[in-house]
């Protein structure tokens, strides 16, 4: 496509993009890509945020080149939260690896949410003892919703807990599977709660400074996207001063083995390679379905 082209171009919105992503084949997609990014297959810079003056909310872009190439840009407003505007926007460019013309625009609002739950599906296939039977999800937002359906692709867990900021609620947590998705900038999850064994998963957007899980949680064996991007922007790697573990992406390969039956902390702040693995599966699917 040249320039010329440009009024041609595809924009695919999000109900086609909810039409063409399945979780079995996202969940996939992720673990092959953080094997790639780890095994230095992936370019891609850390994550650019821009604050914007004057509101709650930052710009970002997103670039990153692996077996497709494309390219984010989300913004995220907390002050949306409540309203008929997702705190999360975005939009994916797809280009064409070999010659670099555009293929196609698509909606990122939903690609950010599932990619990242599929991301998270795919540390507990493989970090989650397979006697997990009880998922518990903190947190009431999109990704609590896309964390429990893409847990359900995984695992066969028998009890779905879900918990909202009330110390009493967390206390009672019992549950080997644990996914935090809030926006909190103080721990809501204490280590001292934590199952021996148990596997939690990190996601919420917590600024570089703000955190999910505290000192003791983050004393566990921690398994990060990308070291770069986590010591830059995961506020609990940041807060806690805690030791790396490993990329996950180096235990997919088995590079790096992770001790049977250890506590395991997968801390997420998400990459562009994921958006582009996820845009890259909406696009085939796309065009084999025009």
């Amino acid at each position: 496509m040249t320039l010329a082209d440009l009024e041609s171009l595809p924009i695919i919105g999000e109900p086609t993009v909810a039409s063409l992503l399945e979780w079995p084949a996202l969940i996939d997609s992720q673990q092959h890509a953080m094997t790639e990014f780890s095994a230095g297959r992936v370019a891609q810079p850390v994550r650019q945020i821009v604050p914007v003056p004057g509101e709650d909310g930052f710009i970002a872009a997103m670039p990153a080149v692996g077996s497709a190439m494309a390219v984010k840009i989300v913004t995220l407003y907390h002050s949306n939260a409540g309203t008929d505007v997702p705190t999360h926007q975005g939009v994916i460019m797809v280009f064409d690896k070999q010659s670099g013309s555009p293929l196609a625009l698509m909606d990122g609002r939903l690609i950010t949410e599932m990619r990242g739950a599929a991301a998270s599906a795919a540390a507990a296939r493989v970090l989650a003892s397979p006697a997990s039977d009880v998922v518990t999800i903190m947190g009431s937002g999109i990704q609590a919703r896309a964390h429990a359906e893409a847990f359900a692709a995984v695992t066969d867990w028998t009890e779905l807990r879900l918990w909202a900021r009330r110390p009493e609620a967390g206390r009672l947590m019992a549950a080997e599977i644990i996914a935090c998705t809030t926006a909190a900038t103080e721990p809501i999850l204490h280590g001292a709660w934590l199952k021996p064994g148990a596997f939690v998963t990190a996601v919420g957007w917590n600024p570089p400074d703000g955190r999910e899980l505290d000192d003791d949680a983050m004393a566990n064996i921690v398994i990060v996207e990308s070291r770069d991007a986590a010591l830059d922007q995961a506020g609990n790697v940041r807060g806690s001063g805690c030791q790396i573990f490993a990329e996950i992406g180096e235990v997919y390969s088995g590079a790096v083995a992770v001790p049977a039956g250890a506590t395991v902390i997968y801390d997420s702040v998400g990459m562009a390679i994921m958006d582009v693995a996820a845009a890259q599966l909406v696009y085939d699917a796309w065009l084999a379905n025009r």
